[in-house]
């Protein structure tokens, strides 16, 4: 049976390398539309976690993936083996950055190599994972291509960037449109054929090149306009009576023209942190350089040294000495309502100034332990005895789960970089906020 018809039919073997963020959302949908689904990690943790139907992201409950993994339409290995069982392969694995700012494609390589072992006629290859343009045609083909067979007529190849947003109950894998772009027009077809089966809608374009680009696009847009507010907010401090939360609901008023976006202690996850370094690099083999889109990204990666500055500012108005202060930090995921810790803020802003400071201590009701700088530390209970011990608790990431108006009533100073303690004028606590 040809590719076409094994889509069509939902005969299809899907395989899934990488089971994180991005993997593991796209292998469950698969699974749930009635497709056999190989998903394939390194981690001998995930893979039992998968087997035993719990699941580590937020996104993806247990009462969703059991069945899928009981009915044996999900089926978690170590072994790369089981690639040549597949009809399609999806590469979804991390593509993190060097020290220097460098994009680290290393895991790129890994799956495609393991890929070439067992590539085989008909066999559908899809890259998701966000990487710089010409990876896919300059960095996968290439390694393929070593099969002998010859891509668009033997084997099919294209890149479909993830549009994961963590937390997001409204747009999930089935509603969010699918950007592909495959290295021929039937790679591209085939593509588009194949997520028509898990998306309400497909969008291809003429190239993975297309798709590559579209991907830093979105995520630099939000990067740069999040600089912006962030560098109008650390100007409104300087002013008197300006209040950037204030100049940002006003501006919102406008039906047309403008987009709210707003401050906070920098930015985290995967994308919008890494994403303008993968474009910069790769700007530079072409002699340009995108200074622009790097000061964004600079400047997004200075707030947790201005969150930290205002900790210690608000400390020295409360007449306490820095190095003999207690710290609470509420919330160390990257953003609201999730456990993800990637490139988290809260946690750049606890190394800064775990230095600095002669305790610090966390909580989020998501995340019961996180590292830090080489140390496992675990989350404290939340109480009124805690709040009132601290001397100054610093609201990093806005949980829902959080009560702010009790917090503001226990705590004695407060640093609060979401703007959620918005009646701070009748509490006891002294409440600094970004950007006023």
């Amino acid at each position: 049976m040809k590719l076409e018809e094994k889509i069509r039919s939902k005969s299809c073997k899907i395989g899934v390398i990488g089971l994180g963020y991005v993997g593991l959302p796209l292998a469950v949908e698969f699974a749930e539309q009635g497709l056999a689904v190989l998903g394939i990690d390194v981690t001998e943790q995930k893979v039992k976690d998968v087997r035993s139907g719990k699941s580590y992201i937020s996104d993806v409950p247990d009462d969703i993936l059991t069945p899928l993994v009981q009915k044996g339409r999900l089926i978690a290995t170590t072994d790369y083996g089981v690639l040549n069982e597949c009809d399609v392969v999806n590469i979804c694995v991390p593509t993190p950055f060097t020290a220097n700012k460098d994009p680290d494609i290393s895991y790129i390589i890994v799956a495609s190599e393991a890929i070439l072992k067992s590539l085989h006629e008909g066999q559908l290859v899809i890259l998701k994972s966000t990487t710089y343009p010409e990876t896919t045609e300059g960095v996968v083909l290439p390694i393929l291509n070593k099969s002998g067979l010859k891509v668009g007529k033997d084997f099919y190849l294209a890149f479909s960037p993830e549009r994961i947003d963590p937390g997001n109950k409204v747009y999930t894998t089935k509603n969010t449109p699918m950007v592909v772009g495959g290295v021929t027009p039937e790679c591209t077809r085939l593509a588009t054929l194949l997520f028509d089966q898990i998306c309400e809608k497909t969008y291809p374009v003429s190239s993975p090149r297309i798709a590559e680009m579209s991907k830093l696009l979105e995520n630099i847009f939000r990067s740069v306009n999040i600089a912006l507010v962030n560098e109008l907010a650390c100007f409104c401090e300087r002013m008197e009576n300006m209040d950037i939360w204030e100049v940002i609901a006003a501006a919102s008023t406008k039906p047309f023209g403008f987009m709210p976006f707003y401050p906070g202690p920098g930015i985290g996850g995967h994308c919008i942190l890494i994403d303008p370094y993968y474009l910069s690099w790769k700007a530079r083999e072409y002699d340009f350089h995108t200074s622009f889109i790097e000061l964004a990204a600079k400047t997004n990666e200075n707030m947790p040294y201005y969150v930290s500055h205002k900790v210690i500012e608000a400390l020295s108005e409360a007449g306490i000495c820095a190095s003999k202060a207690r710290i609470l930090i509420l919330g160390v995921a990257f953003k609201r309502d999730i456990a993800d810790t990637r490139n988290s803020p809260a946690i750049k802003v606890m190394e800064i100034l775990r230095g600095k400071v002669a305790q610090i201590d966390y909580n989020d009701p998501n995340v019961p332990e996180i590292e830090i700088m080489g140390d496992r530390i675990r989350s404290v209970e939340l109480t009124e005895g805690l709040l009132k011990e601290v001397d100054c608790v610093v609201i990093t990431t806005d949980h829902s789960a959080y009560d702010y108006q009790w917090v503001a009533e226990k705590a004695g100073t407060i640093v609060d970089t979401r703007n959620v303690i918005r009646n701070a004028g009748g509490v006891k606590a002294r409440v600094f906020k970004l950007g006023r």
